[in-house]
């Protein structure tokens, strides 16, 4: 180690800082961390306002780690968790060393993404700004370009990326011109690490995403789910409880459906991905309660890694 900075085997220096993804709801923010970090750290529906809070994605490109902060989407928010939600965007662009803008090539320069733009200058206190134009494979090629133009006239990126962050295209050109932007220093996580969640939040956000993948309307947005216990036990396998708190009690027959066949259902395909993930087998247990207030108690957004006290500054 030099002047606190490390070396690599090779006897080149590391590098390692933080990315801020921001945009507007469903741009692709979560698909493309994943896609960065080649693990599912990050939960995607088709459904706005998927992600809730601040979670941070570990990607390694040659001797440099880019910590990845995907972040919720902004929009006007309306309740306590939207105010919070948004607060915790902003925040995370503002303790980024660069801000990648997320654009979704179809939508254009809609409302929200121009409000982006015209706050950035201000939240961003001088960090560079990229630009990620996502979903390109739904436009044609010169209307692309046009679009570029358009945003690039709204602000000084420092450099602008085509890309599919579903499929791919473009996403290699960005993340290796990342790793080139970021300062050079130690490493912050483990070099297995992939993320700053606790597996058990990470567990809990995947049954929330089959939830939302599931359920219809507002009913997604009236629930939470938390890890209430988590048991390795000695034969390899994985024992989890959880309980989703829903708002009304309609809710809990909803989320339950018929002969208790919605929940089984959604407790199959999260075992799934969760087995996955943690690369053993996995027994969960899940149940379901009511709990009216739980959308302004303190300890809930604590679970989900907000503050309530963002929400009413």
């Amino acid at each position: 180690m030099t002047d606190g900075l490390e070396a690599s085997s090779d006897g080149g220096m590391t590098r390692a800082g933080f990315v801020a993804l921001i945009g507007e709801p469903n741009a692709g923010k979560s698909t493309l961390l994943n896609r960065m970090v080649g693990a599912k750290v990050s939960i995607v529906t088709h459904k706005v306002q998927t992600t809730r809070a601040r979670l941070r994605g570990v990607a390694m490109h040659d001797q440099t780690q880019i910590i990845f902060v995907d972040t919720p989407g902004l929009f006007r928010p309306r309740r306590t968790l939207d105010r919070a939600m948004v607060a915790a965007a902003w925040s995370g662009a503002a303790d980024a060393d660069l801000i990648v803008v997320m654009a979704e090539a179809h939508r254009g320069l809609t409302e929200g993404l121009e409000r982006i733009l015209s706050d950035l200058p201000e939240r961003a206190a001088g960090r560079p700004v990229a630009l990620a134009v996502n979903k390109i494979d739904k436009v044609r090629r010169k209307d692309l370009l046009a679009l570029v133009a358009e945003l690039s006239a709204k602000m000084a990126f420092e450099q602008v990326f085509l890309i599919s962050a579903e499929k791919g295209d473009g996403v290699s050109d960005l993340k290796s011109w990342l790793a080139q932007q970021m300062p050079e220093g130690p490493w912050l996580y483990p070099e297995d690490d992939i993320s700053d969640l606790p597996l058990r939040m990470i567990a809990a956000e995947i049954t929330r995403e089959k939830l939302t993948l599931r359920l219809h309307q507002e009913l997604p947005y009236q629930l939470t789910v938390e890890t209430e216990t988590w048991d390795d036990r000695k034969d390899g396998s994985t024992k989890i409880e959880q309980v989703i708190y829903v708002a009304r009690d309609g809710h809990k027959g909803i989320v339950l459906g018929k002969k208790g066949e919605t929940i089984r259902e959604i407790g199959k395909l999260a075992r799934a991905d969760i087995a996955e993930l943690i690369e053993r087998p996995v027994h969960l247990f899940t149940r379901i309660v009511v709990r009216p207030e739980w959308l302004t108690e303190a300890e809930r957004f604590e679970q989900i890694g907000l503050d309530i006290k963002d929400a009413n500054e």
